[in-house]
């Protein structure tokens, strides 16, 4: 297994429970595919470097897994075609 991490952007609009359950989403989606979660660091509300959508902010999270090679790609899959996903890049970890 391989060691990748996730950034993305959910839209800022959304409340807790909402944000929380996107979250939930993805990281069940890593686990169901095989993979552990190491970490899931909540940034919080940042401001975008650049307006995306007409919106200046985002909810920015950070996720650190174990995965074997094809988990990556589906969980790009994943974020790609959810709405609430302003940005996301998921990259292999190299320690």
């Amino acid at each position: 297994m391989n060691k990748y991490e996730s950034l993305y952007v959910i839209v800022p609009d959304l409340n807790e429970e909402d944000n929380a359950s996107v979250i939930n989403k993805f990281s069940g989606i890593v686990t169901a595919n095989g993979g552990e979660i190491e970490k899931v660091d909540e940034w919080g509300k940042r401001r975008l470097a650049y307006m995306i959508d007409y919106k200046t902010e985002g909810y920015y999270v950070l996720m650190v897994f174990n995965a074997p090679g094809e988990v990556p790609a589906e969980l790009e899959r994943n974020l790609k075609n959810d709405e609430r996903i302003m940005r996301y890049k998921v990259t292999r970890h190299h320690a």
